[in-house]
């Protein structure tokens, strides 16, 4: 098992670039691939980015390509998600997750973390 714990959000304007982190403890980090997830209010959870073991794939849900990067640092056993260009519509608790396969990074994952808010005003 890991355990997962999200950092780096808070309230920003439109347009404007925050990054997530998302520290990992217990069994060896680099066996997991690593995703984030979001929930908006009233919305269900929403898949949005993935990355495999060592960072050599990732994968985007189609509305934050290209604003969107997800990477990870293994020496570090942290996982980022640096967002740019920042939308009203990525308001949302972003969640940290951890998928148990090296190389899958599509749904499903196994291990969460609590989640941080990311508030984008208008």
């Amino acid at each position: 098992q890991v355990q997962l714990v999200e950092s780096g959000g808070g309230l920003v304007q439109a347009g404007d670039s925050l990054r997530l982190s998302c520290a990992a403890s217990g069994r060896t980090f680099s066996r997991y691939a690593m995703g984030w997830f979001r929930q908006a209010p009233g919305k269900e959870r929403e898949f949005v980015a993935g990355i495999n073991l060592n960072g050599g794939s990732t994968y985007y849900v189609d509305s934050v390509k290209g604003r969107f990067t997800i990477s990870r640092d293994n020496a570090k056993n942290t996982v980022y998600l640096q967002m740019n260009s920042l939308k009203p519509e990525d308001t949302a608790v972003y969640y940290c997750a951890a998928r148990d396969s090296k190389w899958i990074v599509i749904p499903p994952y196994d291990y969460w973390g609590q989640g941080t808010q990311v508030t984008v005003s208008s």
